[in-house]
């Protein structure tokens, strides 16, 4: 294919740089750049396909990330049958209001949040303090530090194309979304993605930890929704050990996957051990 100068409509998405420096080869469907804050800010988060998304398309996409400047992501929705399709269509974005991931250590704030998640409520009408407690066993309140980086069994960026099309086998209505981002985890905070907000509206904190995801797992930032995340793995943890200390970084990043899902880190780091995917929901 050959390389031609980015289409017009989507100069807008290149806020800090300049686009006549990108080319894009790949033929993009119909679709729409999109502003921000429901549609009535000034910044365009992104450009959304207004249709169903194509194996082809995210893996050529991805190929080209580096000449076109801009990051593909599988889109989901609140109600994919929506003709909004919210968030990305709505605009319900907000880049205006975030700060830079470059701003915070994914050490610390991992670190902070977990003691926030482990604190101990004596008025909690579910739990006993020591049910609390066993909960993050072994660990209770104290914060086991960051995980070693694992060992990657694959190409990153193969991996993901190959997720990507086993979530659009699930999920056939995921539509593309083009974010003028360096990664997948930049992508969330230039897009204003606002999935984690009932936990912290400030986007760029949850991209800090992922940016330090991809260097010590490989991992790839695949399909964002409503207030979900899904990435693929190319270093999963290979023993019960290692996916405990990961499973500790994951109830800092979303308490929920714990808290609404397996129930206790023991038993949600029995899932992670040579998992190539990970999944996020915030209530």
């Amino acid at each position: 294919m050959i390389s031609e100068p980015l289409p017009r409509d989507l100069h807008p998405l290149f806020r800090t740089q300049s686009p006549d420096r990108y080319r894009l080869a790949t033929a993009l469907p119909s679709g729409r750049t999109v502003l921000s804050d429901e549609g009535q800010g000034e910044i365009h988060s992104l450009w959304l396909s207004d249709g169903p998304a194509t194996v082809d398309l995210v893996t050529s996409l991805r190929a080209e990330h580096s000449q076109s400047g801009l990051f593909p992501l599988l889109l989901d929705a609140l109600d994919h049958q929506e003709h909004d399709y919210r968030p990305w269509g709505s605009g319900e974005l907000f880049p205006e209001a975030l700060t830079s991931p470059d701003a915070h250590q994914p050490a610390s704030l991992l670190a902070s949040w977990w003691h926030g998640y482990t604190d101990i409520h004596e008025d909690d009408d579910n739990l006993t303090p020591d049910q609390q407690l066993a909960v993050t066993a072994p660990f209770g309140r104290s914060w086991p530090g960051l995980a070693r980086s694992g060992n990657q069994r694959c190409d990153p960026d193969q991996l993901a194309d190959e997720y990507a099309a086993v979530l659009l086998g699930r999920r056939p209505w995921l539509r593309l979304g083009l974010i003028a981002a360096s990664s997948g985890a930049a992508a969330l905070t230039t897009a204003g993605w606002q999935g984690p907000a009932n936990y912290d509206n400030d986007t760029a904190v949850f991209s800090a930890v992922l940016r330090d995801w991809e260097h010590r797992f490989g991992a790839r930032v695949v399909c964002a929704g409503f207030s979900t995340l899904e990435l693929s793995v190319a270093a999963p943890p290979a023993d019960a050990d290692a996916a405990l200390a990961i499973a500790a970084e994951h109830f800092a990043f979303c308490p929920d996957n714990v808290w609404q899902g397996s129930g206790s880190l023991t038993a949600y780091a029995k899932q992670l051990v040579n998992a190539h995917d990970w999944g996020f929901w915030w209530d």
